[in-house]
């Protein structure tokens, strides 16, 4: 009995140090991870495993973000499931982020309806940073959106206006009572604009062999433009819990991959169909056609998902701005009549062109205030920290993804005055001087910078200033408060519903 107890205190002694190892250890890397951590950003509290998913639920996370900054500061992190997220939510850290640690954090990280719907990244807006964006970068540039492609396609962006203002009049002759519906008439114009500068002409109705159908314009626009921005907003659970992808979710997959597959084969059947143009000895000054002369190097479907990109990103972010800046104009009819004075001084009984833009600078500032307010993308696509590095003097660990809220960055109070007020005078700059583009950083910056500022500000502010010089308007009764918008976008959940009248002469 004395052996017994003697070797059951020895086994218990030999426990309680193994035991007492353990804790020292355990607290040891604890005290270690402390100290490590120390420099960290705030971190929001979560739950245990899914961290702030839960808290995000209502799918709005751009307004949830600046909501947390007001008591967590402009940056902090978050745990969406398995990853850990650093937010930032002013323009100061915003453009560190883009400028100042661009080497640091250079790479994207999509979620898996992304990956899908952009063939993993082949296109400018979504690709790392490399030897490919840099070239396919250039490519458009130099077709499409830099100064002399624009000055090239100018005819196609007056065609787009006028046309867009004729059918306006047609509306208000036939139902002058009536609400019009501008989202619907702009779109098929921007639209029609984005085919003749990728492929050369407008398209209204295409066979797609693949699909075994032909489609018409709408439905072209549905497949291209609409299914692809209601994809990319898709959440499929896995994306925050990486250890968990062998996990099956059917039902989302094939719907993405439909969507990536109708969306490939349209614009491939689009693609031949002015192939043949050009070999039929047809000069097409278009996109496709300085891809398929200078892009020697490029396979066949990365051609058809830069064609299919140059398309689709011409026919929404414009359309989402000018409807937005409309909207407020037909709310605040004061701003509206301090423009209307504006383009009469500057353009006199001439129409609006694009050379009178510099001129017009309530025009300028409504523009800006409405990115500001609106931000047509208010979370730029999440970076990936690929090494530690710094931002707003706290270590950001690698591993780490980064999420830049350009709304926070545009309703942080300690840079703006109401932010949560329209306010174009904002952007009324003295004398000669010109308005930083970035300054609301609705367009990026850095070496990421949006290749198509320069288009969207042409677009949208000649439109703007032709619909108000030819009509006034006014909102329909009850669309005041109507400012809901689609789940993680800023694009109005309902289109704008006004009543406009020709002004005199128009």
């Amino acid at each position: 009995m004395a052996t017994y107890f003697l070797q059951f205190f020895s086994s218990m002694a030999f426990a309680t140090i193994v035991l007492g190892f353990l804790v020292m250890f355990f607290v040891w890397r604890f005290l270690m991870n402390q100290r490590r951590n120390s420099n960290s950003p705030p971190a929001v509290p979560g739950l245990p495993l899914i961290g702030n998913l839960l808290q995000l639920k209502a799918k709005k996370p751009h307004q949830t973000f600046a909501k947390w900054a007001e008591t967590y500061g402009s940056i902090y992190t978050i745990r969406t499931g398995a990853s850990s997220v650093v937010v930032l939510n002013s323009a100061e850290l915003a453009k560190e982020a883009l400028v100042t640690r661009f080497s640091s954090i250079s790479t994207r990280k999509l979620t898996n309806a992304l990956t899908l719907l952009t063939a993993d990244k082949t296109m400018v807006a979504m690709s790392d940073y490399g030897e490919f964006h840099k070239m396919v970068k250039q490519y458009i540039l130099a077709s499409v959106l830099g100064t002399n492609a624009q000055k090239r396609n100018r005819c196609h962006r007056d065609t787009m206006i006028e046309n867009t203002t004729n059918c306006l009049h047609t509306n208000v002759r036939e139902n002058p009572l009536h609400p019009v519906n501008l989202r619907e008439i702009f779109k098929k114009e921007l639209f029609r604009l984005a085919l003749k500068q990728a492929l050369g002409k407008d398209v209204e109705s295409i066979y797609v062999e693949e699909l075994g159908t032909e489609l018409s314009k709408q439905e072209m626009f549905d497949v291209l433009v609409v299914d692809p921005m209601m994809g990319a907003i898709e959440v499929d659970w896995r994306d925050f819990f990486p250890y968990l992808r062998w996990v099956p979710n059917k039902s989302m997959e094939m719907r993405i991959k439909r969507m990536a597959t109708r969306k490939f084969a349209v614009t491939k059947a689009m693609i031949q169909d002015q192939k043949k143009r050009i070999a039929s000895g047809e000069v097409i000054d278009c996109y496709l056609d300085f891809l398929l002369s200078e892009a020697k190097t490029l396979k066949d479907e990365q051609i058809t998902m830069l064609v299919w990109e140059a398309i689709i990103e011409s026919s929404d972010t414009t359309l989402v701005t000018t409807e937005w800046a409309m909207y407020e104009l037909a709310k605040n009819p004061k701003y509206q009549d301090r423009l209307y004075r504006e383009i009469q001084e500057i353009c006199g009984s001439e129409k609006i062109t694009e050379g009178h833009l510099p001129h017009l600078q309530n025009l300028s500032a409504v523009f800006h205030e409405t990115l500001r307010k609106h931000s047509p993308v208010p979370i730029i696509p999440l970076r990936y920290a690929h090494e530690d590095t710094q931002l707003g003097g706290y270590r950001i660990p690698a591993g780490s993804e980064i999420a830049i809220n350009i709304y926070g960055c545009n309703m942080d109070k300690k840079e703006w005055d109401e932010p949560e007020e329209w306010k174009p005078e904002r952007f009324l700059v003295k004398g000669n001087g010109s308005i930083d583009l970035f300054q609301t950083m609705a367009f990026g910056g850095g070496r990421r910078v949006c290749a198509g500022a320069l288009q969207a500000m042409l677009n949208s502010c000649t439109a703007i200033g032709r619909f108000v010089q030819e009509f006034q308007w006014r909102l329909k009764e009850g669309e005041e408060e109507d400012v809901d918008t689609v789940q993680l976008t800023t694009h109005k959940l309902q289109p704008m519903q006004a009543i406009i009248t020709p002004r005199d002469g128009a």
